[in-house]
């Protein structure tokens, strides 16, 4: 089959397009991450689209057991990014509400929970999307020094993954990587633990 130029170009068009879920915290307390996020998918050839209706997750209300606040949030969320194609964010804590949440929020909304999980399929971390998607042609740049990485419990725990972060890292030209023995020990941060916790967390 002859797919026409112009379909063929809407298509590749769409392969590289992108939408970013900033999160409340970068958004808030650390927007530079934000504009490196789109600087290094822009880097890969990735169109990036940014939602300016984008809010939160509904993360934070749903851990303090506010279930109605948390779901009233998730389906803004779904409003906003029901029709986008795939969705990169720079949290794996918002990414696991997204992908293993919601579908517990909207269980009895048959019409919400099809949404849900469709966005839920679309929706990736990160180092996640980076490595998945380029694999060997990835490009991380340059950076001399050492570095360890501590494994977020969201990532490892909720999303399954493992890989990623390292293989990126990995890739950084002039880093070493060393690993430590506590690298799956909780930060203590996790959201709202460090507020119920602050022992601990402290």
């Amino acid at each position: 089959m002859v797919v026409p130029q112009r379909k063929f170009k809407e298509t590749l068009d769409r392969s590289r397009r992108v939408t970013l879920f900033v999160t409340c915290l970068v958004d808030q307390f650390k927007p530079e991450i934000g504009d490196s996020v789109v600087r290094v998918l822009t880097r890969h050839g990735m169109h990036v689209n940014f939602p300016s209706e984008q809010t939160c997750c509904g993360q934070p209300a749903f851990n303090s057991g506010f279930v109605s606040d948390a779901r009233s949030v998730a389906k803004r969320f779904l409003d906003v990014f029901e029709s986008e194609g795939r969705i990169v964010t720079p949290s794996g804590s918002c990414a696991a509400m997204v992908r293993k949440f919601y579908p517990e929020l909207f269980h009895g909304d048959p019409v919400l929970l099809s949404s849900a999980n469709a966005v839920a399929e679309r929706l990736f971390e990160f180092s996640e999307f980076l490595v998945d998607t380029f694999g060997n042609e990835l490009t991380a740049g340059h950076l001399k020094g050492v570095a360890t990485y501590h494994k977020c419990c969201h990532l490892l725990r909720e999303l399954g993954i493992r890989d990623q972060p390292l293989e990126l890292m990995d890739a950084i030209d002039g880093l070493e990587l060393r690993d430590h023995d506590k690298s799956e020990v909780c930060c203590g941060f996790g959201g709202l633990f460090s507020v119920k916790m602050p022992d601990i967390s402290t």
